[in-house]
C-alpha cells in the first residue's frame, strides 16, 4: 500500500427531513448566500425548506448555476458576494452547483487579478489559498462534491478541475427523498458518475490495498444491483438512500488512499461534454469500456480481479474474462437507458480531432495512474469507442 495523507472535515447529516437542523451549523450571525441551479429547487419546494429552516438569518439568492457551471456565470456571484459582504455560502444541487459553489468561496477570497488561474494556472491542493466557509444541501446524487475538496468549471471551451482543502464542505445534508424527483436520465448519470469514480481508483495497478479494494468493490455491486431499481421505483427510500450514500462514498477520498489513482476517463470525458455538451454521466459510459479495451495490458491483475469478484466470471482464458467483464460493464451502462459509443450520441470520427487538441491546450498528455497515456493513445480510445 502507498504513503497517504487521509482528510475529511466534512459533517455529513444524513437521512429524511433533516433540513429544519441546517440553522445548528451556521453561524447564527452569518450572512448566507444559497447558491442553485434551475427552477427544480423551487418548484419542488426544497428552496422553500431551506428558507424556512434559515428565517432568522440575512439570505441572498443566486441562482441560474449551469451544468457544468461556467466561468463567468460564477465570476458574477463572487462580485455579489464581495458586494453584499456574505459570510457563509450554501449550495443546494448537485454537482454543479456545489462545484460551482466551491469556486465561488475560492475566487471570492483570490488575492491575485485573475481568478481564472485558479482553473489554468498552477493553482493546486498545495497552494496558499483561504475561502468563504460553505455547507451543501444535496439534490442529485453523483459526483461526491458533498464530501471533497475538488470541482469542476467550464472556462473558454474546456472543463478545468480544481482541488483545495479549503473548500471541503463543512457540512452536507443529504435527504434520499429530496431526489425523489429527479429525472430517470439524472438519476441514471449519477449511478454511472459514481460506479466510474470508483473504477478510477480501483481499475488499476495493484498495491495490495485490501480495504479500499473490498470497500470500491461493495461500492460497484451496490450500484449493480440498485442502479435500475432506483429508476424504476424512485420513491423506494432504502434504495435511493443507498443509492446516496454510494456516491458520496465514492468519491469522498477514503477508497482512493494508497492506492493509485487514474482519472483518463474523466478528462476524455471532459472533452465531449465541452464540444458536444453530452452529460458527464454519458461520457464516462462512453469511454470507461474503451478505456479498458485499450488498455487492458497495463491493467490485466486489475481487470481479472473486478472480473472475478463483481461479476463473478471465472471461466475463460485471460483474455476472455477481461473482454467478459468489459461487456457486463457495457451491458449496465445500458440497462440504466446510457448508451455507450460516440456514434450513439451523433458525434463522428473528425471530432476526434477537436478532442486531442482539446487536451493538448490542457496539457492532458500524460494520463493515467502510469502517466504514460499519451495523445496518440488518447486517439486509440476515442476511436474506440466511436
Amino acid at each position: 500500500m502507498l504513503n497517504f495523507n487521509f482528510y475529511n472535515p466534512t459533517h455529513i447529516v444524513f437521512g429524511k427531513d433533516r433540513l429544519s437542523e441546517l440553522h445548528q451549523h451556521i453561524p447564527a450571525d452569518a450572512k448566507v448566500m444559497i447558491v442553485y441551479g434551475g427552477g427544480s429547487v423551487k418548484k419542488y419546494g426544497t428552496l422553500q425548506k431551506v428558507t424556512e429552516a434559515l428565517k432568522s438569518y440575512q439570505l441572498i439568492e443566486f441562482g441560474g448555476v449551469e451544468p457544468n457551471p461556467r466561468f463567468e456565470t460564477l465570476m458574477k456571484a463572487v462580485d455579489q458576494v464581495q458586494k453584499e459582504k456574505v459570510d457563509f455560502l450554501l449550495a443546494v444541487g448537485g454537482g454543479s452547483v456545489m462545484d460551482g459553489t466551491k469556486f465561488i468561496a475560492l475566487a471570492a477570497k483570490y488575492k491575485g487579478n485573475d481568478p481564472e488561474t485558479l482553473l489554468t494556472g498552477n493553482f493546486s491542493p498545495s497552494s496558499k489559498a483561504e475561502a468563504l466557509p460553505l455547507g451543501t444541501v444535496l439534490t442529485l446524487p453523483a459526483t461526491g462534491s458533498e464530501m471533497n475538496m475538488g470541482g469542476v468549471v467550464t472556462y473558454q471551451n474546456g472543463k478545468y478541475p480544481f482541488m483545495h482543502p479549503c473548500v471541503f464542505p463543512q457540512f452536507s445534508f443529504l435527504d434520499p427523498t429530496i431526489t425523489y424527483t429527479l429525472p430517470p436520465i439524472q438519476v441514471a448519470n449519477g449511478v454511472v458518475d459514481a460506479f466510474v469514480h470508483t473504477t478510477e481508483q480501483y481499475l488499476t495497478q495493484p498495491v495490495d490495498g485490501r480495504f479500499q479494494d473490498r470497500t470500491a468493490e461493495g461500492i460497484l455491486q451496490t450500484l449493480i444491483e440498485i442502479g435500475r431499481k432506483t429508476i424504476d421505483h424512485p420513491e423506494d427510500y432504502d434504495t435511493r438512500a443507498n443509492l446516496v450514500w454510494n456516491a458520496t462514498m465514492a468519491l469522498n477520498g477514503l477508497i482512493g488512499a494508497g492506492v493509485p489513482q487514474d482519472w483518463a476517463t474523466h478528462m476524455l470525458g471532459h472533452e465531449i461534454t465541452a464540444f458536444y455538451g453530452v452529460d458527464h454521466g454519458q461520457t464516462l459510459a462512453i469511454v470507461l469500456p474503451s478505456m479498458l479495451r485499450v488498455r487492458k495490458d497495463k491493467k490485466k491483475d486489475k481487470l481479472l480481479q473486478y472480473a472475478e469478484r463483481v461479476w463473478q466470471i471465472k471461466a475463460g482464458s485471460d483474455e476472455e474474462i477481461i473482454e467478459a467483464a468489459i461487456v457486463k460493464t457495457e451491458a449496465f451502462f445500458n440497462s440504466l437507458g446510457i448508451k455507450t459509443k460516440l456514434s450513439d450520441y451523433g458525434i463522428e470520427a473528425s471530432a476526434i480531432d477537436q478532442f486531442i487538441e482539446g487536451l493538448e491546450k490542457k496539457g492532458m498528455t500524460a494520463l493515467s495512474e502510469t502517466r504514460d497515456l499519451n495523445l496518440d493513445i488518447s486517439r486509440q480510445i476515442y476511436e474506440q469507442a466511436l
